[in-house]
Protein backbone atom coordinates (compact mmCIF):
# COMPACT_ATOMS: atom_id res chain seq x y z
CA UNK A 1 0.00 0.00 0.00
CA UNK A 2 2.82 2.38 0.84
CA UNK A 3 4.46 1.73 -2.54
CA UNK A 4 1.16 2.51 -4.23
CA UNK A 5 0.51 5.62 -2.13
CA UNK A 6 -2.66 4.18 -0.63
CA UNK A 7 -3.99 3.80 2.89
CA UNK A 8 -3.47 0.50 4.71
CA UNK A 9 -6.75 -0.75 6.14
CA UNK A 10 -5.42 -4.22 7.00
CA UNK A 11 -1.76 -5.32 7.10
CA UNK A 12 -2.39 -8.57 5.16
CA UNK A 13 -5.10 -7.80 2.58
CA UNK A 14 -6.06 -4.85 0.35
CA UNK A 15 -8.33 -3.87 -2.47
CA UNK A 16 -6.75 -1.06 -4.46
CA UNK A 17 -8.29 1.32 -6.95
CA UNK A 18 -5.21 1.66 -9.14
CA UNK A 19 -6.32 5.04 -10.47
CA UNK A 20 -5.41 6.34 -6.99
CA UNK A 21 -1.96 4.72 -7.06
CA UNK A 22 1.24 6.57 -7.73
CA UNK A 23 3.33 5.69 -10.77
CA UNK A 24 5.64 2.70 -10.34
CA UNK A 25 9.05 1.77 -11.73
CA UNK A 26 8.83 -0.53 -14.77
CA UNK A 27 10.87 -3.28 -13.12
CA UNK A 28 10.44 -6.99 -12.55
CA UNK A 29 9.29 -7.98 -9.07
CA UNK A 30 9.31 -11.15 -6.99
CA UNK A 31 5.86 -11.42 -5.46
CA UNK A 32 5.54 -12.22 -1.76
CA UNK A 33 1.74 -12.06 -1.92
CA UNK A 34 -1.21 -13.21 -4.01
CA UNK A 35 -2.11 -10.50 -6.53
CA UNK A 36 -5.13 -10.34 -8.78
CA UNK A 37 -5.22 -7.40 -11.15
CA UNK A 38 -8.34 -6.30 -13.00
CA UNK A 39 -6.97 -4.40 -15.97
CA UNK A 40 -9.30 -1.85 -17.55
CA UNK A 41 -7.00 -1.15 -20.48
CA UNK A 42 -4.09 -2.90 -22.12
CA UNK A 43 -0.94 -1.32 -20.79
CA UNK A 44 2.75 -2.08 -21.14
CA UNK A 45 3.87 -5.63 -21.97
CA UNK A 46 3.95 -7.55 -18.72
CA UNK A 47 6.41 -10.38 -18.11
CA UNK A 48 5.33 -13.36 -16.02
CA UNK A 49 8.19 -15.68 -15.18
CA UNK A 50 10.13 -16.13 -18.42
CA UNK A 51 7.13 -15.51 -20.67
CA UNK A 52 4.90 -12.63 -21.64
CA UNK A 53 1.49 -12.52 -20.02
CA UNK A 54 -1.22 -12.71 -22.70
CA UNK A 55 -3.76 -10.05 -21.80
CA UNK A 56 -5.78 -7.22 -23.24
CA UNK A 57 -8.20 -4.78 -21.72
CA UNK A 58 -10.93 -6.11 -19.41
CA UNK A 59 -8.82 -8.97 -18.10
CA UNK A 60 -7.86 -10.52 -14.79
CA UNK A 61 -4.22 -11.39 -14.11
CA UNK A 62 -3.28 -13.79 -11.28
CA UNK A 63 0.11 -13.88 -9.53
CA UNK A 64 1.12 -16.11 -6.62
CA UNK A 65 3.86 -15.70 -3.99
CA UNK A 66 7.31 -16.64 -5.27
CA UNK A 67 6.53 -15.68 -8.87
CA UNK A 68 8.36 -13.05 -10.89
CA UNK A 69 6.31 -10.48 -12.80
CA UNK A 70 6.79 -7.00 -14.14
CA UNK A 71 7.71 -5.12 -17.26
CA UNK A 72 10.37 -5.63 -19.90
CA UNK A 73 11.06 -1.91 -20.14
CA UNK A 74 14.01 0.30 -19.20
CA UNK A 75 14.12 0.77 -15.41
CA UNK A 76 13.79 4.54 -15.52
CA UNK A 77 10.31 4.39 -17.10
CA UNK A 78 7.38 5.03 -14.76
CA UNK A 79 4.09 3.22 -15.37
CA UNK A 80 0.68 4.40 -14.13
CA UNK A 81 -1.29 1.39 -12.83
CA UNK A 82 -4.90 1.17 -13.97
CA UNK A 83 -7.90 -0.90 -12.93
CA UNK A 84 -8.19 -2.66 -9.59
CA UNK A 85 -6.06 -5.01 -7.51
CA UNK A 86 -6.89 -7.54 -4.81
CA UNK A 87 -3.76 -8.50 -2.85
CA UNK A 88 -3.39 -10.76 0.16
CA UNK A 89 -0.55 -12.34 2.08
CA UNK A 90 -0.43 -16.16 2.40
CA UNK A 91 -0.48 -15.73 6.20
CA UNK A 92 -3.95 -14.19 5.93
CA UNK A 93 -5.49 -17.40 4.59
CA UNK A 94 -3.37 -19.81 6.66
CA UNK A 95 -5.59 -22.13 8.69
CA UNK A 96 -8.71 -21.34 6.63
CA UNK A 97 -10.55 -23.43 4.06
CA UNK A 98 -9.08 -21.18 1.35
CA UNK A 99 -5.59 -21.74 2.77
CA UNK A 100 -6.12 -25.48 2.36
CA UNK A 101 -7.44 -25.24 -1.21
CA UNK A 102 -5.54 -22.28 -2.72
CA UNK A 103 -3.24 -24.61 -4.73
CA UNK A 104 -6.33 -25.96 -6.54
CA UNK A 105 -6.85 -22.60 -8.23
CA UNK A 106 -4.69 -23.38 -11.25
CA UNK A 107 -4.78 -19.86 -12.63
CA UNK A 108 -2.10 -18.89 -10.07
CA UNK A 109 0.35 -21.20 -11.88
CA UNK A 110 3.17 -20.06 -14.18
CA UNK A 111 1.80 -22.62 -16.64
CA UNK A 112 -1.27 -20.44 -17.09
CA UNK A 113 0.24 -17.30 -18.59
CA UNK A 114 -2.99 -16.35 -20.27
CA UNK A 115 -5.13 -13.72 -18.64
CA UNK A 116 -8.80 -14.26 -17.97
CA UNK A 117 -10.76 -12.20 -20.48
CA UNK A 118 -14.06 -11.19 -18.92
CA UNK A 119 -17.36 -9.87 -20.23
CA UNK A 120 -18.95 -6.69 -18.91
CA UNK A 121 -21.36 -8.76 -16.78
CA UNK A 122 -18.44 -10.77 -15.34
CA UNK A 123 -16.56 -7.53 -14.69
CA UNK A 124 -19.50 -6.30 -12.62
CA UNK A 125 -19.41 -9.53 -10.56
CA UNK A 126 -15.66 -9.04 -9.98
CA UNK A 127 -16.19 -5.44 -8.89
CA UNK A 128 -19.03 -6.49 -6.56
CA UNK A 129 -16.72 -9.02 -4.90
CA UNK A 130 -13.96 -6.42 -4.57
CA UNK A 131 -16.50 -3.94 -3.16
CA UNK A 132 -17.64 -6.39 -0.47
CA UNK A 133 -14.04 -7.06 0.57
CA UNK A 134 -13.21 -3.35 0.59
CA UNK A 135 -16.32 -2.53 2.63
CA UNK A 136 -15.36 -5.16 5.19
CA UNK A 137 -11.83 -3.70 5.38
CA UNK A 138 -13.23 -0.19 5.87
CA UNK A 139 -15.54 -1.41 8.65
CA UNK A 140 -12.60 -2.07 10.96
CA UNK A 141 -11.22 -5.33 12.24
CA UNK A 142 -13.36 -7.39 14.61
CA UNK A 143 -13.66 -11.10 15.39
CA UNK A 144 -15.71 -11.71 12.22
CA UNK A 145 -13.56 -9.75 9.77
CA UNK A 146 -11.15 -12.46 8.72
CA UNK A 147 -13.87 -15.07 8.14
CA UNK A 148 -15.95 -12.66 6.04
CA UNK A 149 -13.02 -11.37 3.99
CA UNK A 150 -11.66 -14.87 3.33
CA UNK A 151 -15.14 -16.09 2.38
CA UNK A 152 -15.49 -13.24 -0.12
CA UNK A 153 -12.04 -13.91 -1.60
CA UNK A 154 -12.99 -17.57 -1.95
CA UNK A 155 -16.31 -16.63 -3.59
CA UNK A 156 -14.44 -14.37 -6.02
CA UNK A 157 -11.96 -17.14 -6.91
CA UNK A 158 -14.82 -19.59 -7.46
CA UNK A 159 -16.42 -17.14 -9.89
CA UNK A 160 -13.05 -16.96 -11.64
CA UNK A 161 -13.09 -20.75 -12.11
CA UNK A 162 -16.45 -20.37 -13.81
CA UNK A 163 -15.15 -17.54 -16.00
CA UNK A 164 -12.03 -19.51 -17.01
CA UNK A 165 -14.14 -22.55 -17.89
CA UNK A 166 -16.39 -20.33 -20.03
CA UNK A 167 -13.36 -18.77 -21.73
CA UNK A 168 -11.89 -22.10 -22.77
CA UNK A 169 -15.25 -23.61 -23.80
CA UNK A 170 -15.92 -20.67 -26.12
CA UNK A 171 -12.41 -20.90 -27.57
CA UNK A 172 -12.88 -24.63 -28.31
CA UNK A 173 -16.09 -23.95 -30.17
Amino acid sequence: NAHRGQETLHPLVSVLDQSKSVKIQANKYLSEIYCIFLKDVKCEEMAYGRNQYDYQDETLIFIAPGQVFGFNLPDQILVQPTGWALVFHPDFIRGTSLGRTIKEYGFFSYDVNEALHISERERQIVLECFKKIKEELERGIDKHSKMLIVSNIELFLNYCIRFFDRQFITREN
